[in-house]
Formats: structure tokens, sequence, C-alpha cells
């Protein structure tokens, strides 16, 4: 509660009568309460002082749940009163953010300083004729980290630099003789890649981007690997699979079709299909010369040449024909290559739908199992997750209570064989199929300790894994959550990483049972969740919003959805914080977006704005043959009305107001986001501590360490003990 030290020598009651008497009428009105028997021995200007307090304090932590820490400061400086606890308290919260504040711009300096100087170095190092592709990395990776903690002279000056724009020229040269050879995911990391990101509002770097990343995609589906052949991949594909999605999406996507657009994508995205398969040993494969590939090419060619000439709103009949002549030119005897239908339908419809937007998709049949694990964050395997990087496998995070745990695995282990098969060469998505498997049966892995060379192999037996969704800051040697990050003020963080089936349930859970210890505080941290099912976000947001609506879904023809708040078992009002960055996306945005809304203003919001998909996606089987379509059915319009924007559109208007913005921004720079990583994967390792057969130990952070790496959570933690001291205040004026 607020409390005033100058008047120390009043009843705690008597201070807040006159207090209140302030705020109700003014001087004079308290005046008149302070001459009654009771009170007369308090005086006039003590009434006015310990009032202008609380309205110090209650002006200053606004400025602070909106960003304004200086002026907070200034506030706070300026209040009539000094000793007030309250006062103490927000003080001390304004001199950690200058803290913090402080140690970043040092951060930031020290690292600006370094890599200016690692830059030098590398120019020096490398301006010659045989400039290998190791140096443009280098060189790349160093400027956009100089960039990252240049000011804006800084900035301009480095992008000017004679030596970049040399560089730059050997990476394209690069990036051209790799796209010759059909390396065309080798040409975009070494150019396309690092100069979007140098150079982030010229497009048309991204325009070269997207090409390259299109055939490196068709790429990957033609290439047979250990765990699946292209044959495989494109069982069940059928030419009515895509006939039956586009009379669906006809009538149910949430805007107009754009069928113009549609059947350019989708006769490019085959001309492209034609360009990889001629760099590479499909043609031989496939008995295609490349005077044949050739030749398809310019009749596509053709094709787009008369859609470009033609009106841009052609029905979906003219598309369906468009469709149709691509497959009937395919099996001509004149001008035919002769590819499998089912590989050019695939392709076709790829390109197609992504005129749409990038969440518009169909499941083939081969597919639709996989999608389904990912829905439903349930699969039969061992519970690991790993990371493959330059043909190293190794475990980055071993789930609690699953085999993996109880065999011994731990975070850091490499992995490398499978069932006695060498996977140093296969890729992340074939290893996952070999690891995963019918419940009740075992896998064998072969691994080892970074620091040994001798392996061992470890037999897991495999059953059904539910991937954890609701986390709390750190897993204890018992393989539970840590919730509570400050004891003193009673205050937990909860993380959930993504939407399933059993998040809501799982966070009701977590969130009984901290009510139950008194909760005053909640962090709630949606960083980096991809998303999932809307209703589980909604679930949430209804445990915090007693009654009105939560949602508004508007499709584009037919009733808008609308959802809202249930009274029983809302959890008491206790002051909320939510942690969002770029990657936070889909439900995740909506969750935020709603507890901020200003109908309700049940949290305030700390990071970045969120990433902008602003839309609502649902499946259908309609397209029937054992396929699935997502398809984007509606947008998300929060409780005020107004909707969240999508960054896919907002972006082609110039604009960047997208997504959900944050009331308090803060924006992490590189080596701040990898403290982060390092910490939380540390935090959250499960190792096998007591295990007759655990052979190694992680460090683990205290809640303070985690707080003073994690620039975003150390504020969120001062704007949320701001709401507390500012409630304190509230409920002993009401």
């Amino acid at each position: 509660m607020c409390r005033s030290g100058n008047a120390k020598h009043y009843s705690f009651t008597t201070v807040w009568i006159i207090v209140a008497a302030f705020l109700a009428g003014g001087t004079n009105y308290a005046k008149t309460v302070t001459e009654s028997p009771l009170l007369h021995q308090h005086a006039t200007k003590t009434i006015e002082e310990t009032a202008e307090a609380v309205l110090a304090i209650n002006s200053a932590c606004d400025k602070i749940l909106k960003g304004d820490f200086v002026v907070a400061q200034r506030i706070v400086k300026e209040s009539p009163i000094s000793d007030s606890e309250d006062l103490r308290q927000l003080r001390k919260v304004l001199d950690e953010y200058v803290s913090i504040e402080a140690r970043r711009r040092a951060s930031q300096e020290k690292h600006y300083q370094t890599q200016m100087v690692e830059l030098k170095k590398l120019y020096g190092e490398s301006l010659s004729e045989d400039y290998d592709i190791n140096n443009i990395n280098k060189v790349f990776s160093v400027v956009t980290q100089i960039l990252e903690y240049a000011d804006k002279e800084q900035k301009q000056a480095l992008l000017k630099d004679p030596l970049l724009i040399l560089t730059i020229q050997k990476a394209k040269a690069k990036a051209a003789a790799f796209a010759a050879k059909g390396k065309w995911l080798d040409a975009y990391a070494i150019c396309y890649e690092k100069l979007k990101e140098i150079y982030k509002n010229e497009e048309a770097y991204s325009d070269c981007s997207k090409p390259l990343l299109e055939m490196a995609d068709i790429s990957a589906f033609l290439e047979d690997n250990p765990c699946e052949t292209i044959e495989k991949r494109c069982a069940g594909i059928k030419k009515q699979i895509f006939i039956n999605a586009i009379d669906f999406l006809d009538s149910s996507y949430v805007n107009i079709i754009d069928y113009h657009q549609m059947a350019i994508e989708g006769v490019n995205r085959c001309k492209l299909l034609a360009a990889v398969m001629s760099n590479s040993d499909l043609g031989n494969r496939y008995k295609i010369t490349n005077a044949q590939f050739v030749a398809w090419s310019e009749t596509l060619g053709t094709i787009v040449d008369e859609l470009n000439q033609s009106p841009s709103d052609i029905s979906k009949e003219k598309f369906t024909n468009v469709f149709e002549e691509v497959l009937a030119l395919n099996d001509s005897s004149a001008g035919g290559i002769g590819l499998p239908t089912a590989l050019l339908i695939a392709q076709f419809a790829q390109g197609a739908l992504s005129a749409l937007d990038p969440y518009t998709v169909i499941y083939w049949p081969s597919q639709v199992q996989d999608f389904q694990k990912v829905m439903k964050s349930q699969f039969s395997g061992i519970g690991i997750r790993f990371s493959k990087k330059e043909g190293v496998t190794k475990i980055v995070k071993v789930l609690p209570n699953t085999p993996a745990y109880r065999s011994g695995l731990e975070a850091g282990d490499i992995i490398s064989a499978v069932d006695g098969v060498e996977i140093e060469t296969m890729s992340a998505n074939c290893v996952v199929k070999r690891i995963v498997g019918p419940e009740g049966t075992k896998v064998t892995l072969t691994v080892r300790q970074p620091s040994e060379d001798e392996t061992s192999d470890i037999t897991v037996d495999r059953t059904r894994i539910t991937i954890p969704s609701v986390h709390g800051w750190q897993l204890n040697e018992t393989g539970e959550w840590r919730y509570i990050i400050d004891s003193r003020n009673k205050i937990a963080y909860v993380r959930i990483s993504g939407f399933n089936s059993r998040t809501a349930d799982d966070f009701e859970r977590v969130i009984d049972h901290l009510d139950k210890n008194e909760l005053r505080g909640l962090l709630l941290d949606l960083r980096s969740n991809s998303g999932g099912l809307l209703l589980a976000a909604v679930e949430i947001a209804d445990k915090f919003i007693s009654e009105g609506l939560i949602a508004r879904i508007q499709p584009r023809i037919g009733i808008a959805t609308y959802i809202s708040a249930h009274k029983e078992k809302t959890h008491p009002d206790y002051p909320i914080v939510v942690l969002i960055n770029r990657f936070t996306v889909s439900a995740a945005e909506i969750l935020a977006g709603v507890l901020q809304d200003r109908k309700y203003n049940r949290a305030t919001l700390v990071g970045e704005t969120t990433y902008g998909k602003g839309s609502v996606q649902s499946i259908t089987k309609y397209c029937g043959h054992g396929a699935q379509l997502k398809y984007t059915m509606g947008y998300y319009h929060l409780p005020s009305g107004q909707r969240i924007e999508s960054r896919e559109i907002i972006e082609k208007t110039g604009r960047k107001d997208w997504g959900v913005s944050p009331d308090v921004r803060v924006e992490p720079l590189r080596d701040e986001l990898q403290k982060i990583a390092n910490l939380q994967n540390a935090n959250e390792s499960v190792v096998t501590i007591g295990q007759e057969n655990a052979r190694s130990s992680v460090k683990r952070y205290s809640s303070q360490e985690t707080i003073d790496a994690d620039p975003q959570l150390a504020i969120g933690l001062l704007v949320l003990k701001s709401k507390l001291i500012q409630s304190g205040c509230e409920s002993v004026l009401n």
C-alpha cells in the first residue's frame, strides 16, 4: 500500500481519510475535514503533501507503463515527500532501469569497437583475387553485427565503405557461380540472405532471393534421401485434390481470390522446376534432354506472357484451364517432357497458393500424418530435441520424464548413428523419422560427449511423447519447474512456447497452484511462441477477463464468430506483464493483444512488435483423397474492434504498423539474444542428476543471473513492480 513517511505520526487510517478528502474535493474540502475534533491536530500542508505524493506515484507509474522512464524519474524527483516507502521503492525501480540502460550502452559501444577492429583485420587479410567464401561470410557477419551496435551516422558511413561494396560484388559473383551449378541454397546463403539483412529497405535483394529459395525448395522436394524417395513423396497426389481445393477456397478464403496472380505464380513455379531439373541428374532419370527443358520453359513463358496481357481479374474457370493446359502440354508429343504428373501438380499448386499467403497450403496424403503430429504436439518417440549443423547432430534438450531422460541421454551429447546407420549426411527431418517410430519399439543411438572420441550405444524405448508448452524459468533437479522468480514480491514467471490441446489445462494447473500461494504478479512470456490452436489462447485469455468480448473472427462471407469471456474461474486481478518479440506469432499475438486491449487494460506488453500474422487458419478435408487443406478463413479483431494487421499486407504499403506493439519497447542486441538463449538452455536442460548412469552436470543460473542476462525480462520485472506499487495506492484510495 501507499504510505507517507512525513505523516508517520498519524494513524494509518487517518492519513488516508485526509488523502481521500483532498482527492475528492481539493484543499478546501480537506481543510474542512481536518478541522473536525477528530482530526484537528493534522496540518493542511501535510495533507496536501501526502496527497501530492500519491498523485506523483500514480503519474510516474503511468509513465513507466508507457515506457517513459525519463519523465517518471522527473516526476518522482519533484515529489514533495522524499521518504515515503512507496516512493523509495519507485526510486529503486527507476535506479535499476538507469543501471540496466547504462550497462547496455557500455556493452553496445564495446561491441561496436570490437567488431570494427575485426572488420579492419578481415579487410587487411581478405582483399585478394581469391576472396573465398569464408572471407565473404566473415565480413558479412561482422558488418551485420556492427550495424546492430552502430548509431545512425556510423551505419551510413559503413554502408558506403568501398571495401564493403567490393565484398558485395565478389559475393554476387560467387552466388552466380553457385546458381550455375544448381546450388541454389548456397547462392542464397553466400549473398542475398546477408544483403537482405544489411540493406533492409532494398527490395532488389528480396526479389533476387525469391527464385533462389523457390529453386532450393524444389530441389529438396526432388531429392531422394534415406528416409523417403520422390516417388513416396508424390504418392497419392491427384489433380482432383487441387481442383477441389480451389473450389473450396473460392467461397471460403478470407479475401476475393486473385486468380490472375495465382495462375502466373503456378506457371512460373513449373518453369523453375524445369530449371532445377536441367541442372541435376534428374533429367537423365526421367530421360529428358536439356533441349526438351529449354523448349518446355519457352512454352511456359508464352503462357505467362499471355496471362500478363490478359485482364487482371480472370475467372476461376480460366485459372483451372491454365492448370489443365500445363498438364496437357507436359504429356503432349509436341513440346511435352513427360514429367510425372503428380510432381507437376504439386509444384503448380504450391506456386499458385503462394500467391494467396504463406499459410494456405495443401498437405498431400504422404504429409498428413506428420502435419497432424505437429498440430497435436504428440508423437511416438524418445523425448529429445536436437540441432544439426555441418553434419553434427547434437542433443540440445532432453524432455523431463521421458525414455531419453531415464536412459541417461543428456543435452550436449552428439549422435553419430541411429540403429547402426551413420547420420552425418542425413537431413534433420530424415534423422527425426529414424528416431521416432511405433510406440513400444526400441531405437539405438550411438552417442558421444563433445569432449570425448569414444562412443557408446544407448537403446531407448519409444513411447507417446507430448511436447510441453508451459514452462517456468528453471527446471529443478527432479525435473519440476520453478515459477517464482521474485520471492520478495511473489512474482511468478510462466513461459508458453506454443498452443496445443493441453496448453490451457496445463496453464490452469500452474496458475491455480501459484494463486494458492498468494501470487501478487505474473510475468507471462510469449516470446518466440509460434502459435498453434487459437482455442487454447482464447481459453487462457478467458482466465483473466471476467466478462465481455474476447475475440471476433471475421470471414469474407458469412457471420462473424464472437468469443466471450466466462465469469466463473476468473483469476484474481493481480498485475500482469506479457513479454513479446518479433517471433511472437499467430495465437500468441492474439493472446497478447487481448490482454493489452484498451477495453480491458489487463496487461502491459514489454518487448518488440509481434510478427504480424493477423489471420486465422482452419483445416478441411474437402479436397478428399486423403489430403487436407489448411487455409486462411478470417481476420482477427481485438475486443475494442481494431484488427491485428498482417505483416505481408502492410509491408507492401511501405508501413510497419503490423502485429501487436509493446507498451514498453525493449529490443535486445545480438549478444544479449545469445546470452538469453544460453541461459535458457542451461536452466531448462534436463540432466540425469542423482541417477546411476549420470555422466555430467549442467550449470544452473540463479534467478538474478537470469534476469541480468535478459533485458526484456529485467525491464518487464521493473514494470510489474511499478504496477504493484500503483495498485497498492489505488487499493487504499478505493
